[in-house]
């Protein structure tokens, strides 16, 4: 059996990760067709941060990089819309890759 005063002690590590998912925050993005033939991406943090300056890229289906870039001091990117089918991925770092398909992407 598990001495008793030793609990405490065992609990620290699996107390210790629950406080960082805490402290954790979500990379936000979405898309938008202009009607223009352009498209426009808003990005940001669940906790209310900016994205300026995460870079942004739109594929096609194979994985070719069709436009690349970063959001600017908007937290926006707006891009010439692909003839062919594609997918946005906002790129935040650490794991907070968020990717949008084209058949998503609304007027």
């Amino acid at each position: 059996m598990f001495p008793r005063r030793l609990i405490p002690i065992a609990l620290l590590p699996p107390l210790a990760l629950l406080a960082n998912v805490a402290w954790t925050h979500n990379a936000i993005c979405d898309c938008y067709d202009n009607g223009n033939d352009t498209i426009t991406c808003e990005g940001g943090f669940s906790d209310g941060g900016k994205a300026d300056g995460v870079p942004l890229r739109v594929l096609d289906g194979a994985g070719k990089v069709l436009v690349e870039g970063h959001m600017n001091d908007n937290s926006e990117f707006t891009f010439a819309k692909p003839k062919v089918d594609y997918r946005v991925e906002f790129d935040a770092g650490e794991g907070h890759l968020t990717v949008i398909d084209s058949r998503d992407i609304k007027e």
